[in-house]
């Protein structure tokens, strides 16, 4: 199920199709479950979605067979060690700006050998069902650690970042780097130069590389660069992308 093949999938580099979930409820992620997205991304970072909501969100994803990643609020291990237990397919954890903070996230995420609190009582680990050994073995295969670089500082040592081991690939915060090198867009210069040496070094220590993207024209030309995973939009954008459509058809139908 994508719950569990989404970490091995990713790091296989197969082309993957996600969305952001703002909205604290499930449904956004079965319907996108249903419309045939491999995963969604639960934003507790932006988004008003504590725990609770996150643990009812990711049932509507097992209920949908969809993954469900969450951006974490922070790199803290007690907000990564929430939501895996709470049955996530992953974390994607926001300012990974050097490598120690990668190191950080990854002993976080694992147990094997690192510093992840053990528990097999929550629904990753079938509520106890689960054997301890059994469930260590299969969260340590099956979630998938993802940092996210969006920060001026983590351009200067990207190549530590990538080479951290454990640190399944690397998500591209276009608007937070933007804001950081104190450009106008993501389309300028120093923007572009920035994301570029991020794909190079991801690919150079073939690292699978996730980026949103404003529109399905983008993906392409991503692609060719060495990007698999994909987040088009948010439940919010499609919602008012299809809201804008329809007023608009209806305004024309309506003359």
């Amino acid at each position: 199920m994508p719950r569990t093949e989404f970490a091995t999938r990713f790091k296989a580099r197969q082309q993957l199709l996600g969305a952001f979930v703002k909205t604290p409820t499930s449904h956004a992620s079965e319907i996108l479950g249903g419309a045939g997205f491999d995963f969604v991304v639960i934003d507790e970072e932006h988004a008003p979605i504590d725990r609770v909501t996150t643990d009812q969100i990711l049932l509507g994803c097992r209920a949908s067979d969809i993954a469900g990643l969450v951006r974490v609020a922070s790199s803290a291990p007690s907000a990564i060690q929430s939501v895996l237990d709470c049955g996530a397919a992953g974390v994607l954890v926001p300012h990974v700006a050097s490598a120690e903070i990668a190191r950080t996230v990854v002993a976080a995420s694992r147990y094997r050998g690192d510093a992840r609190g053990f528990s097999n009582s929550p629904r990753a680990g079938g509520y106890g069902a689960t054997g301890m050994w059994a469930h260590i073995e299969a969260q340590d295969r099956d979630v998938a650690v993802v940092a996210m670089i969006e920060d001026r500082e983590a351009i200067d040592v990207i190549e530590d970042i990538v080479a951290v081991n454990g640190l399944d690939g690397i998500f591209i915060g276009r608007g937070d780097l933007t804001v950081s090198l104190g450009a106008k867009s993501a389309s300028e210069p120093v923007v572009k130069d920035a994301v570029a040496r991020v794909m190079t070094a991801a690919r150079n220590v073939r690292k699978p590389i996730c980026v949103m993207v404003g529109s399905v024209e983008e993906i392409g030309p991503f692609h060719a660069e060495g990007a698999s995973a994909f987040i088009v939009s948010s439940d919010q954008g499609l919602l008012r992308a299809s809201a804008n459509r329809i007023r608009a058809e209806f305004s024309a139908a309506a003359n």
